[in-house]
């Protein structure tokens, strides 16, 4: 049986015989707890005779009626499939249903308020949860129009890809919803959203002449916390620039974005109905990043209403070129319609950095991904689709022109709205617009994994001159590919203001293994040589010695914010390929934190020093650097300038490390408010890092923590609980955290992940090892047992990477794994991928462990 999951051949063969047209969904809202009615009528086109089968995931179906005939449900329904015979030319199915709400993040999520025991529901689809909501053929080139009736309880709102209409009353405190028909859609961007949200309303012109109504949702609890107006603010200026940039208008009617509990993802591209996850809403202070990141992200939805969702990508190998082109142009519209001008900054720190990682592992794939069944898609919302795919498009971009690229992206709009396409769709309009054939270029950055590394090898004569640059190009051993590139060489050297300028710039490509600068030959060498300054190429880069002392002692002295963030990725990269010490990375990081301002590098730095001392670090050294880092970090929090971002972050980061007496007196000082710094708000989420940091410690314990909770009794507040009672450095904790997660299956999504990060903060790495042979023995089974996002929270989260360490101190991760994998064979692919992953981090962790040991 085919279980829950869909082959590719499959839906090609299903998309040749059926066309669906419409949907009518009725719903009704108002059975209890645990269920609703779904009813469906799906009116389609098939091949006369021919036999398919139609989705749905319900724990009980009452009635199949396929033109006129009912059908036996328990012959016909079988797993995730209602089997479909005898069809006719034009058919009419109705489905009648009991669906479950479901508290995953999949589907229609269920959740109540704690602060006024209010119900909120939301939809989320992708890849193949509409299933779960109602009878569908779920598949992305199956495009239909879909009308939606909810009875629901009358004080809601009620919110979908159509405008609401008036509720109709129908019945004691319930109304009626009837929306109209939408536009051609894949099912996957279909949505409802129900409950008694907070909305506040706005609108814009369109370039067609169109008022376009905005709303904006959250819970009515988080009310008072909505910045609705900025967020509106960014959404005009995001449609200004798209419309102009696609030269088409918006193709839908409204634009509603709701700020749901609970979302797995950052937001979903629904048609007019966006969700976000409810984080972005800001109860309390956020760094900068996390501001920039919100406008990045509905700038990355906004973009999808065009390239998605009105076109189309036939099957999910071509998800990277949604999700891709999204990437890239909410980029490109942050950087030139929204405050955020240092854009390409920020995607260099954070999305390259994740592409670069991605890219390395042992599952490293093409952009263009072999997606044979909905398995592969699942574990595939990676850094190759969403970084490495914007990166190389930025390149293309760069290429073609930005003119010809968005006048060949507009031609594609206009030649396949409402339809289904695939890449070669796409390649043939730039191609038509910019005159170049892009096939070599689709060949060698699309269907060819890895990453290469660029490093200057330079040659000077006594007098300091340069007597021969060359590009090196390498490429790992397992993608041995060597690739064209598009670079600019920047020298770089101290002015009398004691400012690190850039007093050379070449522009070139290379290609091969050595590529000559001659333009470089005969001047005098600069202090720091940086290969892919302004970061043209997707290629990790090298700094030779003396530009990596340099950049040592005044990385801060960088006037521009991307050259810096170029070296610290250079660095990094030199670290987690094992080239470079980890304290030595450490020395860097610490000697110039202090300085950087932009807020994305900041936070993209703190999680690698996390990595640098949890992971890479010898261990006979690890608990002495562990507690030094701690130390500077408070040391740079207290010397940030008062009210910076740079002051949060690092209190955060500390916060997170603390470890000694001194530090924990620190923090219980700065929560009761004993100690101050200037410009420092200890706000809700901020008392939470703080005590968080305290129990982690051993400095403070279940006592505080509800007592905090009675501070902050609200679901943000719950989940900030559940990850500091699972931060509790005791047996007895972690072994309650493994019951309530691997064992028991009744959290929901978001309290499950809260949980799994407090699980792994333990400083005595002693309390997680009786943990790693159960979590072997159990992650097969977790697989087959819970949905796809739940089973990935565990197989990810609770890997016992943090017992990888060089002296084998509690356990052989490595032998271990492999034990695993040899057991596992191929009976499970995506779980199998998640696992040569994981083993890949521990892998890394030893190689730079002997390095730091060396």
């Amino acid at each position: 049986m085919p279980g829950e999951n869909l082959t590719r051949l499959e839906a090609r063969e299903r998309a040749e015989v059926l066309s669906p047209s419409s949907y009518l969904v009725e719903l009704d809202l108002t059975q209890g707890e645990e269920t609703f009615t779904s009813r469906t009528t799906v009116q389609f086109t098939a091949t006369p005779g021919a036999s398919s089968f139609i989705d749905l995931i319900a724990p009980t179906v009452h009635e199949v009626v396929l033109n006129g005939r009912s059908l036996p449900v328990a012959e016909v329904f079988a797993d995730s499939r209602i089997q479909l015979t005898d069809l006719a030319a034009e058919n009419e199915l109705t489905v009648v249903a009991d669906c479950a709400y479901m508290r995953t993040g999949e589907g229609l999520h269920r959740f109540v308020d704690p602060v006024d025991n209010e119900v909120y529901l939301y939809s989320q689809f992708e890849v193949a949860d509409t299933r779960r909501m109602f009878a569908v053929f779920e598949q992305p080139d199956l495009k239909a129009t879909f009308s939606f009736t909810v009875t629901a309880p009358a004080h809601w709102k009620v919110v979908s890809n159509s405008p609401t209409p008036p509720p109709v009353p129908a019945g004691e405190r319930t109304s009626t919803w009837s929306f109209a028909a939408t536009p051609v859609l894949p099912c996957y961007v279909t949505a409802l959203v129900a409950g008694p949200y907070h909305r506040v309303d706005g609108e814009l012109t369109s370039r067609d002449g169109r008022t376009i109504d905005l709303g904006v949702f959250c819970r009515a609890s988080l009310a008072e916390h909505l910045d609705a107006e900025n967020i509106m603010d960014i959404t005009r200026a995001g449609f200004a620039f798209y419309e102009e940039a696609f030269d088409l208008a918006y193709p839908y009617e409204k634009y509603d974005q709701l700020f749901v509990p609970e979302f797995n993802a950052g937001a979903m591209e629904n048609a007019g109905c966006v969700t976000f996850v409810e984080h972005y809403v800001f109860r309390s202070k956020a760094p900068e990043a996390t501001v920039e990141r919100r406008a990045v992200t509905i700038l990355h939805e906004l973009a999808h209403m065009w390239f998605g969702d009105l076109v189309t990508m036939r099957w999910w190998n071509d998800l990277w070129l949604n999700e891709s082109f999204a990437e890239y142009a909410s980029t490109l519209a942050t950087a030139e319609a929204t405050r955020w001008t240092e854009a390409w900054t920020t995607f260099a720190s954070l999305e390259k950095s994740w592409a670069y990682r991605q890219d390395q592992l042992p599952s490293t794939h093409p952009i263009v991904a072999e997606i044979n069944d909905l398995e592969d898609v699942e574990v595939n919302f990676d850094g190759i689709t969403y970084a490495k795919g914007a990166s190389v498009l930025k390149q293309l971009v760069a290429w073609v022109g930005k003119e010809s690229f968005l006048a060949g992206v507009a031609a594609y709009f206009r030649k396949h709205a409402f339809g289904n396409t695939e890449l070669e769709d796409l390649l043939v309009e730039l191609e038509a617009t910019s005159g170049r054939d892009l096939s070599t270029w689709s060949r060698v950055w699309l269907q060819e994994a890895g990453v290469t590394t660029l490093r200057p090898e330079v040659q000077t004569d006594a007098t300091g001159r340069i007597t021969s640059f060359v590009i090196a190009q390498e490429a790992p051993g397992s993608h041995p590919v060597l690739r064209p590139h598009r670079v600019a060489v920047g020298g770089y050297d101290m002015d009398a203001t004691g400012a690190l300028v850039r007093t050379h710039r070449v522009e070139l490509d290379i290609d091969g293994p050595a590529t000559p600068v001659p333009e470089l030959v005969g001047l005098t060498r600069p202090q720091l040589i940086l290969v892919n300054d302004d970061d043209l190429a997707y290629a990790k880069i090298r700094l030779d010695e003396g530009s990596l002392q340099v950049a040592t002692d005044h990385l801060a002295a960088f006037t521009e914010s991307l050259p810096r963030s170029l070296v610290w990725a250079a660095a990094w990269d030199m670290t987690r390929d094992g080239e470079w010490p980890a304290h030595r990375y450490l020395d860097l990081l610490l000697a110039n934190l202090g300085a950087e301002t932009d807020s994305t590098t900041t936070l993209v730095l703190l999680r690698q020093l996390a990595t640098a001392v949890d992971f890479y670090t010898d261990p006979a050294r690890r608990d002495a650097v562990a507690v030094e880092v701690a130390d500077r970090l408070w040391a740079l929090a207290r010397a940030a300038e008062a009210g910076s971002d740079s002051q949060l972050q690092l209190v955060r980061a500390f916060a997170g490390r603390a470890s000694t007496a001194a530090h924990t007196t620190a923090l219980a000082a700065l929560l009761a408010g004993e100690e101050t710094l200037p410009g420092l708000t200890v706000d809700t989420d901020l008392r939470w890092d703080l005590l968080t940091g305290l129990v982690a410690a051993g400095a403070a314990g279940e006592e505080e923590i509800a007592a905090e909770l009675d501070r902050d009794a609200t679901a943000t507040g719950q989940r900030a609980a559940a990850t500091a009672r699972a931060s509790i450095p005791t047996a007895e904790a972690k072994e309650a955290v493994w019951a309530s997660v691997v064992e028991a299956d009744d959290l929901p999504n978001a309290v499950q992940a809260a949980v799994i990060s407090g699980f792994g903060r333990a400083r005595d790495r002693a309390l997680l090892a009786p943990f790693a042979e159960r979590y072997f023995r159990s992650i097969e089974r977790v697989w087959t047992e819970r949905t796809n996002e739940m089973a990935q929270n565990i197989v990810i989260g609770l890997y016992p990477a943090k017992l990888a360490d060089i002296d084998a101190s509690h356990l052989d991760v490595l032998g271990r794994t492999d034990e695993f994998l040899d057991g596992l064979g191929d009976r499970l692919p995506a779980l199998r991928r998640l696992v040569v992953e994981a083993r890949d981090t521990a892998r890394r962790a030893l190689a730079a462990q002997a390095r730091d040991r060396a």
